[in-house]
Parts: C-alpha cells; structure tokens; sequence
C-alpha cells in the first residue's frame, strides 16, 4: 500500500497531539529516531515499508495511560486500540489496519506475544535499538527523572525493587532490561546494530560506579 504525503502528515498530526501526554522519553523525538530505525531496518530486510513506518508512528500513543495506572495498563495493547481508531477514521483498508495493530501490540519487550511477522520484528528491533547506546543511557536516566528515581543505586537487590519507584533508576533499568536486549533482537540487521550500543553501554557504566565510588 502507498501512503500519500497527505495522508502520512495527517496521521503524523494525529500522532504528535497524543505523543505530548507522554513523559520526555516517549515522546515524538522518540517516535522520529524509532522510525529511521525501522525503515532502515525494513529496507534491509525486505519488509512492507508502509506497514512499518505506521507502526512505528503510533507504537507509543498508549504510554500515557500506562503512566498513569503505573503500569496496570499495557500501552501496547492500548495504542494499538487507539491506533485502528484512527486508521478506520482514515477509511484505510482493514488488512492493512489489522497488520499495523498487530505489529504495535506485539512491540512491547516484556509482553506476552511475541513478533511474528517480518514487519512485527522490525519494529520491535527498531524500538529496542532505542533504548542502547548513547540514546538508551540519556533515555533511561531520562525515564528514571520522571518516576522521581535517584541518581543511583548498586547497593541494592535490584530483583527486590519495584518499577515506578524511587529505585527504578538508569542502572536498574539496565541491569534488568536494556542488558538482555541485544540476545532478545530478531532481525540480522538490528542484531548487528545492538552489539556496538550494547558494548558502549557496559562501558559507561563502568565508568558510571567507577565515579561514583570515587575511584575516578
């Protein structure tokens, strides 16, 4: 399917209104980085191009209301309900609305389906290799500041804390997800890309208790 640019400024409209809810490290600048990523992504490996880079637009539209209920709702089948909303109003065909959702429903690390289309990976893999590198270290400190988390925490059993808390800091965010990401990524291409930000981000945060021990 061709989107018009008319159409894709419409539904980028749409999207950037519901993106400003979200705290800083989902918000629209997200979405842009995620989006390059996916169709680079899906060029490289073969996937629907319009399929993924609407997935890519609105995978985010439910954190919001995940934010709010501290995560008793699951944004990803969330947005994917505000997503069809939007791409029926769109008259879209429904095949087509059916894949897109399918793939914002299934883009979540911790969710309960898992990919299964090569568009559904490549999203998944693009909004993952968000959270490595450079990127993943400023958006994980990010995230930690809007749930009101400290600078730091190595002295504690990270398994015993709770997201959302004074705990949830960058390192424990690391040491729990972004760490697992790299083994977890299912495309060749993402997987190649989240080797390198996945060796950065052991470095700096050796660094990282390094300083803070003061040590450096």
């Amino acid at each position: 399917m061709e989107l018009s640019p008319e159409l894709w400024e419409r539904l980028k409209e749409k999207a950037r209104a519901l993106y400003e809810a979200n705290g800083g490290s989902h918000r629209m600048d997200h979405v842009e980085r995620v989006l390059a990523l996916a169709e680079r992504l899906a060029r490289e490996e073969g996937a629907d191009l319009a399929v993924v880079r609407v997935a890519a637009l609105f995978h985010d539209i439910g954190r919001a209301e995940e934010a709010r209920t501290k995560g008793q709702i699951c944004h990803a089948d969330h947005g994917a309900e505000l997503a069809r909303k939007i791409l029926e109003e769109e008259s879209l065909p429904e095949a087509f609305i059916d894949q897109v959702c399918q793939a914002i429903k299934r883009h979540r690390f911790r969710g309960q389906e898992p990919p299964e289309s090569l568009e559904e990976k490549v999203l998944f893999d693009a909004d993952k290799l968000d959270s490595l590198g450079a990127v993943g270290i400023g958006r994980a400190f990010l995230f930690a500041g809007e749930v009101g988390a400290r600078l730091h925490n190595p002295e504690v059993d990270l398994e015993k804390t709770q997201p959302y808390s004074e705990e949830d800091t960058a390192w424990r965010e690391f040491k729990l997800k972004l760490s697992k990401i790299k083994d977890r990524l299912l495309t060749p291409s993402g997987r190649r890309l989240a080797q390198e930000r996945h060796r950065f981000m052991e470095e700096f945060f050796e660094r990282f208790h390094r300083e803070v021990r003061g040590e450096l």
